[in-house]
């Protein structure tokens, strides 16, 4: 369910605000239970999502370090070489 929280600080180029709302989605889902709210709880649970993206936008724009900036590609392939050794080919 939180295959899209992923370190979203430091990299270039910089992260999406579509990869922070996906993140954001996932986070919510994850702590409400829900994959899908019910009609009742849809409005509440959108302005979560929004509210949590807007957080964490603020906070990687905030967040300094002296390290140079991680480049996507070669994260993905750690992250597949990692899975494939813990799942098999």
């Amino acid at each position: 369910m939180c295959r899209n929280i992923k370190t979203l600080f430091n990299f270039d180029p910089p992260v999406t605000a579509e990869e922070i709302r996906a993140a954001s989605l996932q986070f919510v889902r994850k702590i409400s239970g829900f994959n899908t709210p019910s009609k009742a709880n849809e409005g509440a649970f959108l302005v979560a999502v929004d509210e949590i993206a807007s957080i964490s936008s603020r906070l990687l724009r905030s967040l300094e370090t002296n390290a140079l900036p991680k480049n996507r590609e070669e994260e993905a392939a750690k992250a597949q070489a990692r899975a494939a050794q813990r799942f098999g080919p």
